[in-house]
């Protein structure tokens, strides 16, 4: 079965495009995986902004990677619900696109983007510019079928120490070979910019999980994610060396900052907001 456009992309049809400034559309969560992250979410925001920014430069470029300046996770999308994505441009050239946009479930927001920028870089470099130009006639036509993806595993740390300054570290190694390098992209294997924020937001938790262990079930989540940034590529193979600190804690709301390496050289870093949540 051809991954392309099944292992990791998460637009069913566009609804509505404005050339440049604004894009609609949704996408129905499989009902056959046990979970749809926020991360994931969030991804297809940034995607449906990517076939935006991809029509407006006639398919020559697209945006890989990049900044986010403030992403809030707002509530939980359940497999079987479909999402209603939004994506505003603020500009778009050959040199980047500045959007942001959200995600709702009827009428719920899920994830809301704020001030987000992809650097555009040729598009033949990491797909077939007409396969793409082909699959946006197709999205804005008849529309992908609902349930194509699987699932994605998402990648545990390797271990972890914690040191007396409130800080932890640990490892996190990016598989050579997975279903989503193939969607992500053919011509030259990405690892998501998405899967590596929600591995920041699980190690921020598991920060807090160590200084401040919640009780009675209660648990601490991520709600707020900003200044990410994200310098380079991430390719198949590599080990991501990450250090997670509390910047500042309340009973019930922390503060985390996080930052990664890779082979001694710093490639991102974001902020993550968390708060301590009773059990629904």
């Amino acid at each position: 079965m051809d991954p392309h456009f099944r292992a990791f992309t998460f637009v069913d049809r566009i609804t509505s495009i404005q050339e440049g400034r604004h894009i609609a559309g949704r996408y129905t969560v499989p009902n056959s995986i046990v979970e749809f992250s926020n991360s994931l979410v969030a991804e297809a925001i940034g995607q449906l902004a990517a076939w935006a920014a991809m029509a407006f430069v006639d398919f020559t470029h697209r945006p890989v990677a990049g900044l986010a300046g403030r992403v809030e996770l707002l509530s939980d999308a359940l497999p079987g619900q479909t999402l209603e994505l939004v994506a505003n441009l603020e500009s778009v050239d050959k040199e980047a696109v500045d959007y942001g946009g959200i995600a709702s479930v009827d009428g719920r927001p899920v994830v809301r983007l704020h001030h987000c920028v992809g650097p555009m870089m040729p598009l033949g470099e990491f797909d077939d510019p007409e396969v793409i130009r082909q699959r946006f006639a197709f999205l804005q036509g008849e529309g992908a079928t609902p349930g194509r993806f699987t699932g994605v595993q998402y990648l545990a740390f390797e271990s972890t120490k914690l040191n007396p300054d409130e800080s932890m570290q640990t490892s996190l190694r990016i598989p050579e070979k997975a279903d989503f390098f193939e969607d992500h992209f053919p011509r030259r294997s990405v690892f998501p910019g998405t899967l590596l924020t929600h591995a920041n937001l699980d190690f921020a938790a598991a920060l807090m999980d160590a200084l401040a262990p919640p009780s009675n079930g209660a648990e601490w989540k991520a709600r707020v994610i900003s200044d990410v940034k994200l310098r380079s590529f991430i390719a198949p193979g590599e080990t991501l060396e990450f250090l997670a600190r509390k910047r500042e804690a309340t009973n019930s709301t922390a503060t985390v900052t996080t930052q990664f390496h890779s082979a001694g050289k710093r490639i991102g870093s974001c902020c993550v907001d968390l708060a301590l949540e009773e059990p629904s």
